[in-house]
């Protein structure tokens, strides 16, 4: 089968970009005919494997002269918000992933072409190429772009319904896109995640004794992803300095944002490192070497991170978004994760305390809780998931 994949983002370690590489990974296993066209910068390296077509729109050159389009407000690298679009940049935009996609279905005549995110890049995929099978991977991210700002939203509003499939992370986002879209609940498809278990793994000897616990974090450094509430939570726990380290894995965005979470991590009654961004390997040696990971976040798709802790032996404190916790119930046998309810009134000075109370509760029991029954995550693998989107796409 020829599969062309289509991002305006660049494929990555991290996120939705670990997503298209591993799909992208498993189709070339089994055989598969592929191109990608995807965004990125001059230099960048970009995780796809060799014998995939690449068809790369590079950003900060004269035809498309700003940084790569975040699907996020703050990335880990520079970038553009989307919400910052005048006519000209989205005019540029356009004209630039056109040539790419046009070129790549061209060349490799595609028997569908897959999109990453509900969002711009791919209502214009389906507007340039109507007669051809078109399907897309919601993220999150494009749901909340869509909601947050007007660029081309009535445009988006109108194609993304002509997809032929469209495929959610979670049973929540299944009707949230068709609340959005009115799309055809028969045309979502609810195929969640898996994980590397080639990379994230347990230890394969005893550690040897230690003193203290550590906890880790792993995501962008910033506000949204709960770093704040993290840092102010772990005055709430009980344990003497000596007895836990903090560790925070992953790039930032916003320089201030980082300088306060830099000045908040050297004023914790515990030690706090900052690694910065981390390659896949190296994370999961950073987990094997953990007790507990947390991912106290204010909005998320389907966290990978959390499979690939637990597949690393940590326990896992995480913020109870909407439908990951049934997801994880449903499909991860004994967990174990604790979940933690989100701020109820935003981001209110009375909500985050609780929040982080809570927070901190949630921290103290799986720091002191010893390690439990294995969870089952033998049927998360990305094969599967591969396998399973792509049996959906080529139906009628």
């Amino acid at each position: 089968m020829r599969i062309l994949s289509v991002t305006a983002q660049k494929p990555a370690s991290t996120g939705s970009g670990v997503y298209l590489s591993q799909l992208v990974r498993q189709w070339n296993l089994a055989g598969h005919r592929q191109g990608v066209v995807f965004g990125g910068e001059q230099g960048d390296s970009f995780d796809l494997p060799d014998g995939v077509n690449r068809y790369p729109v590079l950003y900060s050159r004269p035809e498309l002269p700003f940084p790569v389009a975040g699907m996020s407000d703050t990335m880990p690298y520079p970038s553009t918000r989307y919400r910052d679009f005048t006519p000209a940049m989205a005019e540029q935009f356009s004209n630039a992933f056109r040539q790419a996609v046009e070129r790549a279905v061209e060349e490799l005549d595609p028997d569908v072409i897959l999109c990453h995110h509900l969002y711009l890049l791919t209502a214009l995929a389906r507007s340039w190429f109507p007669e051809r099978r078109a399907c897309a991977i919601c993220h999150g991210t494009g749901l909340r772009q869509l909601e947050s700002h007007p660029l081309r939203r009535a445009f988006i509003r109108e194609r993304i319904p002509e997809l032929q499939h469209i495929f959610a992370l979670h049973q929540a986002q299944k009707v949230e896109i068709q609340q959005i879209f009115g799309c055809s609940k028969d045309r979502i498809h609810v195929v969640g995640a898996g994980y590397d278990s080639g990379v994230f793994y347990p230890r394969t000897s005893e550690r040897e004794p230690r003193p203290f616990r550590q906890l880790v974090f792993a995501g962008k450094v910033s506000e949204r992803k709960g770093v704040f509430s993290l840092l102010r939570a772990l005055e709430y726990l009980p344990f003497r300095p000596d007895q836990l380290r903090v560790v925070l894995a992953g790039g930032h965005g916003d320089q201030r944002e980082y300088e306060a979470i830099q000045a908040m991590a050297r004023e914790s009654g515990y030690p706090v490192a900052l690694l910065g961004p981390l390659s896949q390997q190296e994370l999961a040696e950073v987990f094997r070497d953990s007790d507990v990971f947390v991912l106290p976040s204010f909005s998320e798709g389907l966290p990978l991170v959390n499979l690939e802790a637990l597949a690393c032996g940590c326990r896992v404190v995480c913020s109870d978004l909407p439908g990951i916790s049934s997801w994880y119930d449903q499909n991860v046998p004994n967990h174990g994760i604790r979940f933690v309810d989100q701020p109820g009134g935003g981001d209110s000075a009375d909500s985050l305390f609780y929040f982080e109370r809570n927070l901190a509760l949630a921290l103290g029991e799986a720091l002191e809780r010893p390690t439990g029954e294995r969870p089952d995550l033998s049927q998360l693998t990305w094969a599967r998931v591969a396998q399973d989107i792509l049996e959906i796409a080529v139906q009628s």
